[in-house]
């Protein structure tokens, strides 16, 4: 048996009274998940537990069958292991995004206008070597998204508001709070006063593009791990595909072979077709294969219905059907579909609301499903699952 999760990030969504009441999933031809809802079982999961945040690290974990509630430390050190950055005992990582905030202290930008990864690479190096805040590093990531160890920060992390979360915000109603804290405002106020000033800034102003302002720390954490994926459901091995450093942390803490797509972005022009043929290539040397997609995610947080349409559109047509194809093909193969968390462009913000899924191949029947969307899941599927039960009973004999 071949197992294949297929995470289209954020997808989940509202209805969108401007178009007779339909969810981005009714609002997409997505011919290729219809079908598979109409053979396999859909339904309805939590993947955030109560009272957690609803970020992509706490979801991710709950579909690839992890309780966030336990061992979890926080997002950053998921993405300083896939970065291959070690956070030391008594030390703590925090991601360090470059936004853009205005004058009057307004979260304009999330991602400085989605700043290229040579830019960011030179802002933080440069940051890194005139910061001037003691224990302080600065790792340079990918685009807008890079990390910050802060030594000898206890086990107290501060609890600081991704910036996703507060476009067209004050900031200074979200400050940090908790044991450490200064230290997070004293990295982001030593950055606002050198970014600036710097050329990679000056000249995204002469062509009219949004600066990074500062750096924003958030999802603090101290070191973890995860027991091994395949070890734990008695597989030869696994595999994972994604763009985005938190996954690709998650698959390295979980001992998969993480895998690199040329052209996969984390952005709604990645290369979705390379994701499927990868996905086909890889599937023969693993038992399971997760297929992460960042594109749906990024589209919600941008308020953007037409892209995120388009993003779903794209999976369907450039990974699902292929992957599809073969597994008809073959006949022993299963295929796991599910958001990890809703993004509804008329707020930008991750929910943790329910999130349609479907489980379909050998050993799953239809139950009446006419498409898959979030109404279908919630007429069809009984009680919602808790998520990371989902994966147990995706792989179970």
């Amino acid at each position: 048996m071949k197992y294949i999760l297929v995470i289209p990030d954020g997808a989940a969504d509202l209805m969108q009274a401007e178009h007779d009441n339909k969810t981005v999933f009714e609002l997409a031809a997505t011919p290729t998940m219809d079908l598979m809802a109409r053979e396999g079982m859909l339904s309805r999961a939590r993947t955030v537990p109560e009272g957690l945040h609803p970020g992509s690290d706490v979801a991710n974990l709950s579909l690839l069958g992890y309780d966030p509630q336990v061992g979890f430390t926080g997002r950053a050190a998921l993405e300083a292991a896939a970065m291959g950055v070690e956070v030391p005992e008594g030390d703590a990582v925090f991601r360090a995004n470059l936004v853009t905030v205005t004058p009057n202290h307004i979260m304009d930008d999330y991602s400085a206008g989605h700043i290229t990864t040579e830019e960011g690479r030179e802002l933080i190096e440069q940051l890194n070597t005139e910061l001037g805040v003691d224990g302080v590093t600065l790792f340079p990531g990918v685009g807008y998204r890079h990390l910050c160890l802060i030594e000898n920060a206890g086990s107290d992390v501060p609890v600081c508001t991704p910036p996703h979360d507060i476009v067209g915000e004050d900031i200074t109603e979200h400050l940090p709070h908790g044991q450490f804290s200064s230290w997070v405002l004293e990295v982001e106020h030593a950055s606002a006063d050198l970014l600036l000033k710097y050329d990679v800034n000056a000249k995204r102003i002469e062509r009219g593009e949004k600066p990074a302002t500062q750096v924003w720390l958030w999802g603090g954490a101290t070191a973890m791990g995860l027991e091994n994926f395949a070890a734990r459901y008695r597989l030869g091995s696994a595999g994972l595909i994604s763009a985005v450093d938190l996954m690709r942390g998650i698959g390295k803490l979980a001992g998969m072979d993480v895998l690199t797509v040329e052209g996969a972005t984390a952005y709604i022009d990645t290369n979705y077709a390379g994701k499927g043929r990868a996905a086909l290539d890889y599937i023969y040397m693993h038992d399971f294969i997760a297929v992460h997609v960042e594109a749906p995610d990024e589209a919600g947080h941008n308020g953007d219905l037409a892209g995120k349409v388009k993003a779903l559109e794209d999976i369907d047509r450039h990974i699902l059907a292929p992957l599809y194809a073969m597994a008809k093909h073959y006949g022993d193969w299963r295929i796991l579909v599910a958001p990890d968390h809703p993004t509804p462009v008329s707020t930008g913000k991750h929910s943790g609301d329910p999130v349609p899924y479907v489980m379909w191949g050998p050993g799953f029947e239809a139950n009446g499903a006419k498409a898959f969307n979030e109404k279908e899941a919630e007429r069809v599927g009984g009680d919602v699952a808790i998520g990371h039960e989902l994966m147990p009973r995706f792989l179970a004999d």
